[in-house]
Formats: structure tokens, sequence, C-alpha cells
């Protein structure tokens, strides 16, 4: 499918999303922040003991098993706040209205949230962070850390470009005619991504939890393992975690619905009719 016929089925899209009831969106939220915290705990084992790589390989190997959270969403048809951001060509169109926008993304996210925190509660519990001698949570707690420490502007442009290649993988996923094919298109630029550091507000919230878990409540045989203390990760607070959330939320949003949404409607259908 060439690029017009990409926009349509992505005005098409959204409209239909805007029509699901409420319960309908909120399910197919948790499946969707349950999918992308699966491929964040997929990339945090594969980023454990990577040290002996080169910086930007492991980064690049990181990014490559994270896809498997998108792969999930849109193969599996699950609806994510960040890919969702794709709805302004619906409203834009005016085949939606700003309030079911508005709506839609509201209950998105919530059920994204219900999805990420309660993956990250059955990880905890089932005590993966304890796996390779701790080195597991170790690489949890350093990812975590490294988020809740990122100042505000800083952050908000990281997530900016975050969601900008989320949603270019989307909107490319709109052009493929097959499950191989969506696979294929999503996996590049969510790599990329992740290999560049850029910020991914329900990863985050899948992330963030976690690691403030371990922090909290891990065990001194835990501690004892990794040669630490809970100590060592002063930035790693509930309310560092809040911030980062929230900042990655709004710039997740700007990068989606205006640098990918809003253009290609501008390019692609404003002057129908």
């Amino acid at each position: 499918m060439l690029p017009p016929g990409m926009a349509l089925a992505c005005e098409t899209a959204g409209a239909v999303k805007a029509g699901r009831d409420a319960l309908a969106l909120v399910v197919l939220g948790v499946l969707a922040g349950a999918f992308i915290a699966f491929g964040a705990l997929f990339m945090t084992v594969v980023l454990t003991g990577s040290g002996e790589l080169p910086w930007g390989v492991a980064r690049l190997l990181a990014g490559l098993v994270f896809a498997l959270g998108l792969v999930l969403v849109i193969v599996g048809g699950a609806e994510l706040f960040t890919g969702d951001s794709l709805m302004i060509v619906a409203c834009a169109s005016r085949l939606i209205s700003p309030a079911a926008l508005l709506r839609a993304w509201a209950l998105v996210y919530a059920g994204n949230v219900v999805g990420a925190l309660g993956t990250a509660a059955l990880v905890y519990l089932a005590g993966q962070h304890g796996f390779a001698g701790g080195a597991v949570g170790s690489t949890a707690l350093a990812v975590a850390a490294a988020k809740a420490a990122l100042p505000t502007v800083q952050l908000f442009f990281l997530a900016v470009l975050c969601n900008a290649l989320v949603c270019l993988a989307v909107w490319m996923s709109f052009g493929a005619g097959s499950a191989a094919g969506k696979v294929v298109v999503i996996v590049p630029p969510v790599a990329a991504f992740v290999a560049a550091g850029f910020e991914h507000s329900i990863a985050n919230l899948y992330l963030l939890p976690y690691g403030l878990a371990i922090k909290a409540w891990a065990g001194p045989e835990f501690w004892a393992a990794i040669g630490q203390t809970a100590d060592a990760y002063p930035a790693l607070t509930a309310a560092n975690a809040l911030h980062n959330v929230v900042v990655s939320t709004a710039g997740n949003l700007v990068g989606g619905s205006l640098l990918v949404g809003a253009v290609y409607w501008f390019v692609y259908l404003r002057r129908r009719g």
C-alpha cells in the first residue's frame, strides 16, 4: 500500500478505535501495557552481562528484542497510547470529535497503566530479579535509576523523538499486507529508538515501578549477591519516577500526534473534497 492509502487506513483505524466501548478500550489497553512490559523485560535480560560488548552493539541488541512489545501490540490487536497518537489523523479529518479522541486516549492510557504495573508486580513476585546471581535485578535497577535521573527538558525531547519513531513504525504497518510484513516494518524503528536511548512512557511504567519494587523489597541476600545496597540508587524514587512518566507522556504525545500524524494528514488528506 502506498502512503496515500496508508493515510486513509490510518484515518479509518482512528475512527474505529474511537467507536469502541469503554470497557473494550480499557481491556485492549491493559493488554498493550503488558505487551510493552514483556518487551522491556526481554530488553533487561539481554542487557544483563552485555558490558563486555561495545555500547552501541549492546543497545542495538536491546532494541531488537524490545521490539517484541510493539509487534505483540500491532499483530495481536491491542491498544497502545503512544501508537494511538495517530488518531489525531481521524480527528483532523473530522471523522471523530476532539472529545471522542480524548476519551479514547484516556481509556487506553488507563489500561496501559494497569497492564504495565500489573506485569511489573508479577515479574517481581516471580523473583526474576534474583536470576543470574542478582545480575538481572542489578540491570533493572541501573536502567530505572538512569531514567529517574533525567532532567525535564532532556526527558521531554527524548520522548518526542521516541514516539516519532514508534508512530512511524505503526504508520508503516498500515502498508503491510501480512503479519510477517508488519513485523519487518515495526522492528527497525523500535530498535532505533531503544538504541538511541529515547524515552517511551508506557515502557517506563514497567521499568520504573519494577526498579522501585526491587529497591524497596528485595531481601538482604539479593543485595549481598550484587555487592550493593539500596542507597546506591538515590535518584530512584517514586517522585522521580512519576516525573519521568508525566514528562515522557507529554513528549510522546507531541512526537506522535504532531510530528507524524499531523504531518501525514497535512500532506495526504487535508485537500479532499
